[in-house]
């Protein structure tokens, strides 16, 4: 790796490749991850101890944030950057879609899944779990959807990502 991407981010530019790049891999890991929860985890909560609900859920949610947070800032903060310069060969819609699609993510997250998680770290509720599971498809599908277009400005951008 040349030291040229260097001297360009120190004189206040970036390669818009090495940007796609790293929001790509954050973006498949998020929607990785969030597969996972809507399949396997979320469901499961279902099984965990309704006695001490809220103890497990206040776990859940420290232990998953301190995994997810950081890849989520580097998912935004990439996703900001690629709006204001993308490798060349990748339209301008491109971005701002992804973008649309991330939003949509953040939002389900603050307003649908972040007030059903407040209420079971109350303690367990049936009906609140059940809305936190149907909910969280729209993020679901808000992140699979990203990944697509985040894939799609890959392949166009192709192997020799230059910026634009």
């Amino acid at each position: 790796m040349s030291a040229a991407p260097v001297r360009a981010m120190s004189r206040g530019r970036f390669d818009a490749a090495l940007v796609l790049l790293a929001n790509l891999v954050a973006t498949a890991f998020m929607t990785g991850v969030i597969w996972y929860v809507q399949l396997v985890h979320y469901p499961l909560m279902a099984g965990w101890p309704h006695a001490d609900f809220g103890a497990w859920e206040e776990k859940h949610r420290q232990r998953t944030g301190v995994i997810v947070m950081p890849v989520m800032l580097v998912e935004g903060v990439t996703a900001a950057m690629l709006l204001g310069r993308r490798p060349e060969r990748v339209p301008p819609w491109l971005p701002w879609a992804a973008g649309l699609a991330l939003i949509g993510v953040w939002a389900s997250t603050f307003l649908l899944q972040v007030p059903c998680h407040d209420l079971l770290a109350q303690g367990w509720n049936e009906g609140v779990h059940a809305r936190l599971v149907q909910s969280n498809w729209l993020r679901t599908a808000c992140w699979t959807i990203r990944l697509g277009l985040v894939v799609a400005m890959a392949a166009l951008a192709g192997n020799r990502l230059r910026t634009s």
